[in-house]
């Protein structure tokens, strides 16, 4: 049995490690401080004890640091982030077993490299498969200091040399070496750690190696034995040559963060005033804002949000959460959470006559940390402890990406997981929602962003945030507080298609709370092949029911244009009536009980190599565009609908898009007969497609977003809103986040192709896109 104070240490160690791994613990950058205080071999400074099981501990583990590069790594995923039709050219895209096709690659953005898991209490997977995370191995530990943390000057002392946690600048969280993400985002993370530099063919000759990043264009034109005599390098990818035996990285100090491969201008941290400090000035009356983007001018980011906004306490005071997404970073999620929202101090104490078997691990499975009594004749143990704020993520990810998605949340024992059902091949769960309990009361918020940083950095995203809804008296039957779009029962049906017992207490909840204020109608998708009155439940046909039924006829609808916009495209036939002409434009282009069923025009926006290569991020911007050449070339008549990515009017033309919007335009393009932003690509696999001579229809993937219909807001159409920033007070005119009318491709453009290469002009870094 081991003695009080061998249980008092071991747990203390257990703590140190945890606090270390918490980069935003308000001690962490004491313990950082004095690493002095701790034996080369990692153990602790402590009297040793005789006690065999204590003079095992893993010390060590809490201490040593990975020596992986600064940035992290990624892991390719086994589809194109949100191209998830199954039926392109790569029949095992999908399929689980590919998401290590590839070596993982380095991740950008990081102050300091993650400890290894093993620091940390083991989180279990769901009951019915336990086996997954004991197959995962931790990353190997390497005694490194934590770069970006600053040690306090003239400071000795570990407790007074920690300032107030809200005193502390944040610092960022390094990306999870375990965070899959897609290959075309994979390419893209590749590309700025080892960029292309761009050499005019003017040049004549080659330059020499380039020190660092061991890239070198191809011969010159001399050098071409082509039949014809006439140099054609230019137009092939540039080769990788092994680095210069004399090139040195250069040395990073302890307090910087890593050099970008594109200079020391690449990042572009956010300013003081990017957060919000009070209730900001927002549009309530449609609820619809755009992400903030770093490196805009001000007045473009006044009136939009950030993730860290949207879980500040200006907006309530959370108690639970339950992020729905596709793509996690679990420790930067976590880090977007206030510190007040993360953990909460509480104080019990346990009384026992048998003090020796108290066990505190199963009297509560949350504890943090204690403080024991000094003698055992009390017969009580007086303790304290910080409780988390639970938050469950529901995810879609199956085998080896559930596993490492499982192994990035060890160190946060609050982080419990809900995995969505997908039991139609090629099928993703690509939904993006919060759910928020708050002790005010209950909120939703829809949105087309990733939970990783890259998605809130220098993209464009939309998301519409509800307002707060309040409880319901007690006693209230669950049919009280629905509103006039039928927003709660949509919302409860599309939580129930999920069948999973990890989101029946959410259930309940909503249930009990007033959602009446609600003005939007939710679309959801889920996968499954439905027929009779289910059809019209999911997918492109539930929005064809809800035009159908409350849409407001125009006159001369069929020249009212129908506009999509979207970040990535599926497979949809090998001409344009096997469906985007067919069923969906149906859908697209139904405006109340009328039988008219004209033909009006579709513009579809998708950005141009020219727009990702002039973008703030450059051509790695493409990463979250994944339409692939294999895709493409098997529906070149799409190509004749695109229409270039432009938003002068929200001050993002050169924040790439990752938000998806369609909308049906007056022929002026100044007033909307409705609106939508959804989480749906241009695929079959996200909207549904008809099947069995039209009896049934099947949707692949699991998706999410809310329409505007003018008749909600007791209005005849929604006027176009023309400048929506700054954002200063509410206005009946409505933010669209594009530029109206759309500027369609000229002979010369092209739309953006991920997997193929582009040395023929710099992006705004001065590199070229050369995927491997």
């Amino acid at each position: 049995m081991d003695t009080l104070t061998a249980v008092s240490d071991r747990r203390m160690l257990l703590k140190l490690r945890a606090i270390l791994q918490y980069g935003s613990h308000p001690l962490h950058n004491a313990l950082v401080i004095q690493r002095s205080t701790f034996r080369g071999d990692g153990k602790a400074a402590m009297r040793r004890r005789t006690n065999k099981l204590h003079c095992r501990s893993r010390g060590a583990a809490a201490i040593n640091m990975s020596k992986d590069s600064q940035h992290g790594k990624w892991a390719v995923s086994s589809s194109d982030d949100d191209d998830d039709d199954g039926s392109s050219a790569h029949p095992t895209r999908g399929m689980d077993s590919n998401r290590n096709a590839r070596p993982p690659v380095a991740s950008q953005g990081t102050r300091h490299a993650p400890l290894g898991p093993a620091a940390v209490p083991e989180v279990k997977d769901e009951a019915d498969d336990p086996s997954l995370v004991a197959g995962v191995k931790d990353e190997p530990d390497d005694p490194m200091p934590v770069a970006g943390v600053k040690d306090e000057p003239g400071d000795p002392s570990p407790v007074a040399g920690v300032k107030a946690e809200a005193d502390l600048k944040p610092v960022r969280a390094a990306p999870s070496p375990l965070v899959t993400v897609s290959e075309a985002r994979h390419a893209a993370h590749d590309s700025q750690l080892n960029p292309v530099k761009y050499e005019s063919p003017l040049a004549g000759k080659r330059k020499k190696d380039q020190g660092e990043s061991g890239w070198a264009l191809s011969d010159s034109d001399g050098d071409d034995d082509d039949d014809d005599g006439v140099g054609n390098k230019a137009k092939s990818p540039p080769r990788r040559r092994a680095p210069s035996p004399k090139a040195k990285k250069p040395k990073v100090e302890q307090n910087e963060r890593p050099p970008s491969p594109h200079g020391r201008l690449y990042y572009i941290d956010e300013p003081d005033d990017f957060f919000e400090t009070d209730v900001p000035c927002l549009n309530d009356t449609y609820r619809l804002y755009l992400n903030k983007v770093t490196g805009l001018d001000r007045k473009y980011n006044t009136g939009a949000l950030h993730i860290r906004d949207i879980l500040s306490p200006l907006f309530g005071t959370l108690k639970e959460s339950v992020q729905f997404n596709y793509c996690f970073d679990i420790a930067w999620l976590v880090e977007q959470y206030p510190p007040e929202f993360r953990h909460q101090l509480c104080a019990f104490m346990v009384i026992s006559g048998d003090f020796n078997h108290v066990t505190l691990t199963t009297t509560l499975p949350t504890f943090k940390q204690f403080v024991n009594c000094k003698t055992r004749e009390r017969k009580h143990l007086t303790c304290c402890m910080l409780m988390d704020r639970p938050v469950l993520i529901v995810h879609g990810d199956k085998r080896e990406a559930k596993a490492r998605l499982l192994q990035q949340a060890q160190p946060f024992p609050h982080v419990r997981f809900c995995q969505a059902k997908l039991d139609i091949a090629f099928g993703t769960h690509h939904t993006k929602m919060m759910l928020l309990w708050y002790e005010e009361g209950f909120r939703v918020v829809i949105t087309t962003s990733n939970l990783i940083r890259a998605d809130w950095y220098q993209k464009t995203q939309g998301l519409w945030l509800s307002p707060l809804f309040p409880r319901l008296p007690d006693g209230s039957p669950s049919s009280d507080g629905e509103s006039p779009t039928h927003f709660k029962k949509d919302l409860l049906g599309y939580l129930a298609s999920y069948r999973a017992p990890e989101l029946g207490e959410w259930i309940q909840r909503i249930r009990e709370h007033d959602l009446s204020e609600t003005r939007v109608y939710l679309i959801g998708s889920t996968p499954g092949r439905y027929v009779g009155a289910d059809m019209d439940r999911w997918g492109h046909l539930r929005l064809r029911k809800l035009l159908y039924d409350h849409a407001i006829p125009v006159p001369d609808d069929e020249i009212w244009p129908v506009i999509g916009q979207f970040s990535s495209i599926g497979s949809m036939g090998l001409d344009k009536t096997k469906w985007l002409a067919g069923e969906f434009q149906r859908t697209l282009t139904t405006l109340g009980k009328s039988s008219l069923r004209q033909d009006p025009p579709i513009h579809l926006v998708y950005p141009s190599v020219d727009d990702v290569r002039k973008s703030l991020e450059g051509y790695p911007a493409g990463g979250s565009l994944p339409y692939s050449i294999q895709t493409a070339q098997k529906q070149l008549w799409l190509h004749s609908y695109f229409h270039r990515w432009k938003a002068d009017t929200t001050g993002r033309t050169q924040a790439m898009p990752h938000i998806k919007v369609y909308m049906r335009a007056s022929p002026d393009f100044t007033k909307l007969a409705w609106f939508l932003i959804t989480s749906a690509n241009l695929s079959k696999a996200a909207w549904g497609a008809l099947e069995k001579n039209n009896s049934q229809v099947m949707v692949r993937s699991y998706e999410l977003g809310v329409l505007y219909l003018p008749s909600a807001f007791d209005m005849a159409f929604f006027p176009v809103q023309k400048n929506p920033f700054p954002a200063t007070s509410p206005s009946k005119a409505f933010p669209v986040p594009i530029d109206l009318p759309p500027q369609r491709y000229c002979n010369t453009d092209q739309p953006w192709i991920w997997n193929i290469p582009y040395n023929q002009a710099p992006d705004t870094h001065g590199n070229i896109w050369v995927p491997s």
